[in-house]
This record gives structure tokens, C-alpha cells and sequence, in this order.
């Protein structure tokens, strides 16, 4: 879309073009609100750009269902791979002629006097009404101060620079984290023949399959996607929770660490630092792949009480036996062992551009389902945000739905006051513009 920005007035600008800023774009749009989607780099963009080769959807692909419109293709029980997913967001954007700006940058928002708020981009400033921040949670990659300690041999690279083993030199493999993309990239260079060692942290792991179908499927029936948050004693600890480890990839299987070092990877406790010339690792292992497994099934043991209680015909299914136990693991590895270190470590929040005081000591947005205590600002995409879908393709679209009803009740900027007191931010104007990536 060729939009002239700079001087413009939008009902709503939201800010962040992917799968949540592309769902706002079409509840808007459905309910006749006037609006403009930025995006910093295309949309599909950190799908395309941060995974790797062999990346693939977690979840089925009958669970994506963004806003009018579901999977259009014909396997709804397999996993989309990553050109894949990019395709189905192009065509989601084109099914209803998103007023999507591409390579814009939001380089500042503050609130405006009189109500409302003033965005700076590269292209221009903006004024609206109403703000929708769709960056997503995963805008800097993290790696930790260690990494710095490692010999200059060893090649470091986060997850979201990892495309394949080929993109690594020969010899052993580090990688750090056990999150989704840590045990999936663990499992993409093992395949590619590579020895990798693996720091194994505290993410628990769900089965792929049980009892007849795909265990997504059983949560989905049983209300898992759609439970709120606020149903949660513990609410804070659920959002920052890591997700289980799967995967997606060859139809779908379990991500078995056990299996694993059964066939020839080195697991390790989580890595704690560098001690002498030595990489140092936690005594969690057993820990950490006990606990793994033990989430793993409580959820078959709630399957198992859903068709019980409901009568569901469902086969029997044998329960999971580990196929390794660790010995006394040394807790320690000489950095000479290895040539590449992928740091599985997750991603952090750069919200610095965003003049508004709506954060918390630890720099997260303050909301209750995406509504800010600034009126007129809100967030989409987070995870857990109100629902454990709320961060993928098949939860988003409700919460972009319900933000939609807030705007049309015709809520603006209000009273938010800054440490100051005052309802403005009173520091210099200094021109001062965010980076992008931080540490």
C-alpha cells in the first residue's frame, strides 16, 4: 500500500505487521474503523527471517484460524513448514486488502495533550486516536554474558540466526536451552549426523499423539485454548511459562530427549557459566528430564479423565516408558570439544519507543486482555495475553475481536499519569529514537 504518513490523522494505527497486527487489520476493517497497519519489514517477515530451514508449526494446521480466514489447504492434520506459513499470512493479508504499510519504522509514541497520541516513524509522524502495538514478544534475541568467556574458535549463534548444520563448521555442538526451537534445532543438527551436546533446561514436553489422535486436538475439546488467564491463581507465573517441546516435523512426534542420548547425544544439566577454562552445568539433569516427562503425562492423565467422564470411544494407549536414565554426568565440558554454541535462549522486549507509562518494574506491559491503564493503547499478540491460543493462529483473532469492541465503545487517552505527576512526559525532547536490537 502507497500511503503518504507523515501528517496524517488515523482512527486506529496499528503497529506490527504479522499474524496479530494482520487480525486487528481485518476485525477493523469489518467493523468499518479507519485505520493503518505498519510494518517494519514485510509481513511474514520474522517467519521468513528467525527460523530455520526445517522449521515447521507445532500445532495442526486446523488450528489456524485467523479472523474469516481458516486453512484453506488440504491437510488440515499435518504441520505447515516455514515457506508455508509465510504463503498462508500473504494470502491472509490479500484476502481482504489490508491497508498494510511495509518498511516502516515506529520509532516513537507518546500521548498527545488533548487525547490521543502521536506516533514517530521513519516516515513521518502520525496522530490517532487509538494505538495497537502487534510487535509480539520475540523482538531481541538474548544470548547470555558467558558467551563472551567462550575461545574465539568456538562459532556462536542465537536460534533465531540457526538455518542448518551445514551453516556450522565440522566438529561438536553445543546448544543451549530446551524450549521448542532448542530441542528442535538439538534434533536438526542429530539428524544431519552431527554430535551435539544439549543443556537441558526446565521446559516441559508433550506427546505428539495418545490414545487415537493428536493430543492438541483432546486440549482443544477440553477447553485448554480458550481458558483465561484470570482463571489462574498463579496468573504471572502461566504467562511466562515456557511452552512444552514437540514438534511438527515428518508428520509429528514426540521430542524425546531420553531417546536422544539413548542414540548418541550428550545431555547436560543447564549451564550455569565458565569456571577455569571449563564450561560448568547444573546437577538438574535427572530433575529437569523427570519433571519433563511428568507433565507429559498429567495431560494423557487428563485425556484419560475427559473420555472417561464423556464416554469417548478411544483406544487404549500403553504409557510412556523411559528408554534412558543419566549416570553421574561430569558437570563439565572443555570448550575445546566443541566448535559452534547455539544459544536457545529466548528473546526479550524492546518497548523503549513506547513514551507511555504502562510498564512493569521488569518492562512488561500492564493490561487485562490487551487493554492498557492508558486508554486508547493497547497490545495483541502477547502470550497468554488472555488465553493460551492467545499467541498463536488459532487464539489471536479472538483477542483482536475483543479489542475491536473496546475502540467502538470509543475509548481515548485518559488521565495516565507519569512518576512527575504529570499527564505528559515533561523529560527533554532529545530526538532520541530506540535501537532495534539491544542486549
Amino acid at each position: 500500500m502507497d500511503l503518504q504518513l507523515d501528517g496524517r490523522h488515523r482512527p486506529v494505527i496499528v503497529v506490527g505487521g504479522g499474524q496479530a497486527g494482520l487480525s486487528m487489520s481485518r476485525c477493523l476493517a469489518g467493523a468499518g474503523v479507519g485505520h493503518v497497519v505498519l510494518e517494519r519489514e514485510r509481513a511474514g517477515h520474522e517467519w521468513s527471517a528467525r527460523r530455520w530451514d526445517s522449521f515447521c508449526l507445532v500445532t495442526p494446521n486446523w488450528q489456524c484460524r485467523l479472523p474469516g480466514f481458516p486453512y484453506p489447504g488440504d491437510d488440515p492434520d499435518g504441520f505447515m513448514v516455514r515457506d508455508e506459513i509465510v504463503e498462508y499470512l500473504q494470502q491472509y493479508k490479500n484476502s481482504f486488502d489490508a491497508p498494510l504499510v511495509e518498511g516502516v519504522t515506529a520509532t516513537r509514541l507518546r500521548q498527545l495533550p488533548g487525547g490521543g497520541f502521536r506516533l514517530t516513524t521513519t516516515h513521518g509522524e502520525l496522530t490517532a486516536d487509538h494505538v495497537v502495538v502487534a510487535t509480539g514478544p520475540y523482538q531481541v534475541p538474548l544470548t547470555p554474558r558467558l558467551a563472551e568467556k567462550l575461545p574465539e574458535h568456538v562459532v556462536q549463534l542465537h536460534s533465531s540466526e540457526y538455518r542448518n548444520a551445514d551453516q556450522l563448521p565440522d566438529g561438536d555442538v553445543l546448544v543451549v536451552g530446551t524450549g521448542q526451537s532448542g530441542c528442535q534445532i538439538a534434533e536438526d543438527l542429530h539428524l544431519a549426523g552431527r554430535r551435539v551436546h544439549l543443556a537441558v533446561g526446565s521446559a516441559p514436553r508433550v506427546a505428539r499423539r495418545y490414545r487415537g489422535r493428536d493430543v492438541v486436538a483432546w486440549l482443544d475439546d477440553m477447553g485448554y485454548y480458550a481458558r483465561g488467564i484470570d482463571e489462574f491463581a498463579d496468573a504471572d507465573a502461566v504467562r511466562f511459562r515456557a511452552n512444552h517441546y514437540v514438534t511438527g516435523r515428518d508428520g509429528g512426534h514426540d521430542i524425546d530427549l531420553r531417546a536422544f542420548a539413548r542414540d548418541g547425544m550428550r545431555l547436560h544439566g543447564r549451564l550455569t557459566g565458565v569456571h577455569n577454562g571449563q564450561l560448568v552445568f547444573a546437577d538438574d539433569l535427572r530433575r529437569n528430564l523427570d519433571a519433563a516427562d511428568a507433565v507429559s503425562e498429567g495431560i494423557k492423565d487428563s485425556i484419560d479423565a475427559h473420555i472417561t467422564a464423556r464416554g469417548i470411544a478411544a483406544p487404549k494407549e500403553a504409557r510412556y516408558v523411559p528408554v534412558w536414565h543419566p549416570d553421574d554426568e561430569p558437570g563439565t565440558l572443555d570448550p575445546a570439544a566443541i566448535s559452534a554454541v547455539v544459544w536457545s535462549t529466548g528473546f526479550g522486549r524492546d518497548h523503549r519507543w513506547i513514551d507511555v507509562p504502562v510498564f512493569d518494574g521488569k518492562g512488561y506491559p500492564t493490561h487485562r486482555r490487551g487493554v492498557t491503564s492508558c486508554p486508547g493503547l493497547f497490545f495483541l499478540g502477547l502470550p497468554w495475553q488472555h488465553t493460551w491460543g492467545s499467541g498463536r493462529f488459532c487464539g489471536v483473532g479472538a483477542d483482536a475481536e475483543y479489542l475491536t469492541q473496546r475502540i467502538l465503545a470509543g475509548e481515548r487517552a485518559a488521565d495516565v499519569r507519569w512518576i512527575s505527576g504529570t499527564p505528559v512526559n515533561t523529560a527533554p525532547d532529545d530526538e532520541w529514537v530506540a535501537p532495534r536490537t539491544v542486549a
